[in-house]
């Protein structure tokens, strides 16, 4: 008989060994009934076996980054190349086209299916200990948590592979073949199952926890999972897309309906307008700080917006991972090498590029076939010199601090760019400076500068340096210490409000152009980043409002940037472009930056030497059969059920 020992805080790990094919959903049960009955008569193991399940959540920092990969592969972020022997090489090698049915992925989400089957278990299991204070209540509580999670783990496999074997409870693995090797259902008819398994939880779960436990599953966190879902659902790659006309499951039925149904973005609105009806019934919101004189700190607010803890007034968070999270190295590695850091992982020039300006204008408005810039002359946006003197705004922001002068307290103003500033990075939006770390940048922990440039003590030539001439800065914090290794707790927030606000939009334009809450909702994140709102007259912020736009087209561009500034570094971008049939576009082609090899602060085009000009240092590939993730030969090979994800077989 196994130890019980041998199962503690892991969820009963002996249950989540995968056999092949298929039989990942079929895991190893423990050798005899009383193992189990010891583990679910305790209420610490059965609380550890609950805690298991949750485990499975992706992390969203650095196991989502590194792992998962989503945002390296939505050109939002972009690690140093040279990283791929130690990370693998999966996302790394995948945006340059080196992606494979036989490729690795170190955060497979096909293992999830083994945190299903774990969650089953505890379903048929768990059972009220009153001498331990394990009520009955309790215990229907639990099992729709696992149910939440079963349904979570469901979709993610869903959206990102297409079609996955299904099982609606723990089948015995010494069932017949016919019983486990059951090939897939629809990704409708797992759409369906899953709404069906949200809504049912969002009656059932409490809409909050106490603060003790944070991050476990609730009604608001049900709902707000199901919008995203039935969003993603109601968009141009699976609703309408005829690339999957003829592609049918091994049991004959076409995988995706080929048929456009408008219906189903009403659904996604409507989804999201009782996502948020609810969420703000339960106190939820935008997070939002002020100055002394009562004024909007876009600053602080966007800062706290993804840093401010949820005990301490964080009410833009609906939903985060209750395990640790990895931010440590998340932050380790957005850190200047000659910092103490890894100084590798950075963001992309397409994303500084696609900031606002200060006056809510886009700098860029496309690219020549040489990769410069098409400026907007109406920006302001400039990239021919250097700033003379310093730029000041109010706000409590304190990147700055230490450098002379950068604090003005009697105007409650800091400074956000120094004099001798690269002017592209001057005059821009709040969420620029909150994202970009960059060359000569102040860097307060070691008082000094950024020195990106080539031979430099935060530069090549070595591997731990910005390819692109970048690092990142969103959701790092201000009190980080790099020499110490002191790394300040930050939610690791899953879904928050503004994503909510954001989507709402997306779906009302798509089936009710014109509908008053579209410019409302966007106008809410602009307002809150400090740049001025869409309409007329002037805005809270005390802004004249930019002229709105006039068509269903121009709108859904605004709603698509705007998703791109706000969610940036948050793992959204990457199923966005996805789900908008954009990805085989805009993850296509040459990645620029500013000069690796560049040796000189200059900004001269015609000298070789200078680092501030646009280089490619990267070539992209991203081609239709990318859009799902393959199966793993390995699977395919084992199960004939299987049938790969579309275009694997073909290219």
């Amino acid at each position: 008989m196994k130890k019980v020992n041998l199962y503690k805080y892991i969820g009963l790990s002996a249950l989540c060994l995968a056999l092949n094919g298929c039989a990942d959903f079929v895991d190893n049960a423990p050798d005899d009934i009383l193992t189990m009955e010891m583990v679910f008569n305790d209420k610490t193991r059965t609380e550890d076996w609950l805690q298991g399940v949750y485990n499975g959540i992706p992390d969203p920092y650095w196991g989502l980054t590194r792992d998962i990969g989503w945002e390296i592969l939505a050109k939002d972020m972009t690690p140093s190349q040279g990283w791929a022997p130690w990370w693998g090489g999966t996302p790394l090698q995948w945006r340059i086209g080196q992606w494979f049915t036989n490729s690795s992925w170190n955060g497979s989400y096909w293992t999830l299916s083994q945190r299903i089957r774990s969650a089953f278990l505890f379903i048929n299991n768990v059972h009220p200990l009153p001498s331990q204070g394990v009520t009955e209540a309790q215990v229907e509580t639990m099992k729709d948590e696992c149910r939440f999670l079963i349904a979570y783990f469901y979709w993610l496999m869903t959206e990102t592979y297409g079609a996955v074997p299904f099982y609606d409870q723990a089948l015995d693995p010494n069932a017949p073949l016919s019983e486990t090797q059951v090939g897939q259902p629809t990704f409708e008819f797992m759409v369906d199952w899953c709404n069906e398994q949200f809504t049912q939880l969002s009656k059932t779960l409490p809409a909050k926890w106490e603060n003790t436990y944070v991050g476990r599953a609730t009604s608001i966190a049900a709902l707000a999972l199901r919008a995203r879902m039935l969003l993603f659902a109601a968009s141009p790659l699976v609703n309408g897309n005829t690339w999957y006309a003829n592609y049918k499951n091994n049991d004959g039925q076409l995988r995706f309906n080929p048929t456009y149904d408008e219906s189903k973005w009403k659904r996604a609105a409507d989804a999201f307008k009782e996502l948020i009806d609810a969420a703000e019934a339960a106190g939820h919101g935008l997070y939002y700080k002020y100055n002394s004189d009562g004024s909007l700190d876009p600053f602080m607010s966007c800062y706290g917006a993804t840093m401010q803890k949820v005990n301490e007034g964080n009410v833009e968070v609906l939903w985060l991972r209750s395990g640790n999270c990895n931010y440590g190295e998340y932050e380790q590695h957005a850190t200047p090498h000659g910092k103490n850091g890894n100084g590798g992982f950075g963001v992309t020039q397409d994303l500084v590029d696609a900031f606002y300006m200060a006056n809510g204008k886009a700098p860029i408005l496309g690219y020549n076939s040489d990769g410069s810039p098409i400026i907007n002359p109406e920006s302001g946006y400039r990239e021919d010199g250097f700033s003379t003197e310093a730029e000041y705004r109010k706000t409590s922001w304190y990147l700055m601090s230490g450098f002379p002068d950068a604090e003005l307290k009697s105007e409650g103003k800091w400074m956000i760019t120094q004099p001798n500033t690269y002017l592209m990075y001057c005059n821009r939006e709040p969420r620029f400076y909150l994202t970009v770390c960059w060359n000569g940048q102040w860097f307060k922990t070691h008082t000094s500068n950024t020195d990106f440039m080539y031979g430099h003590p935060d530069g090549g030539p070595g591997h731990d340096a910005p390819q692109n001439g970048y690092l990142n800065r969103k959701r790092i914090s201000l009190d980080y210490e790099p020499r110490t290794g002191v790394h300040p707790y930050r939610p690791g927030i899953l879904f928050r409000m503004a994503e909510a606000y954001l989507s709402y939009a997306e779906a009302l334009n798509e089936y009710d152009p014109g509908n008053k809450a579209i410019l409302e909702n966007l106008n809410k994140i602009r307002y809150r980043a400090g740049i001025p709102e869409f309409g007329t007259g002037v805005d809270g912020n005390g802004f004249q409002r930019l002229p709105a736009p006039t068509s269903q087209s121009e709108m859904r561009e605004l709603i698509h940037k705007e998703r791109r500034l706000e969610l940036c570094t948050e793992g959204i971008r990457y199923n966005d472009l996805r789900r908008w049939l954009q990805a085989d576009k805009d993850l296509n082609g040459p990645d620029y930056g500013m000069n690796f090899y560049g040796t000189e602060y200059s900004c001269d085009p015609n000298n070789q030497n200078a680092f501030f000009k646009r280089t490619k240092y990267l070539d992209r590939v991203y081609v239709r059969r990318n859009y799902w993730m393959p199966i793993h030969q390995g699977q395919v090979d084992t199960d004939p059920t299987l049938v790969q994800a579309p275009f694997w077989d073909e290219e």
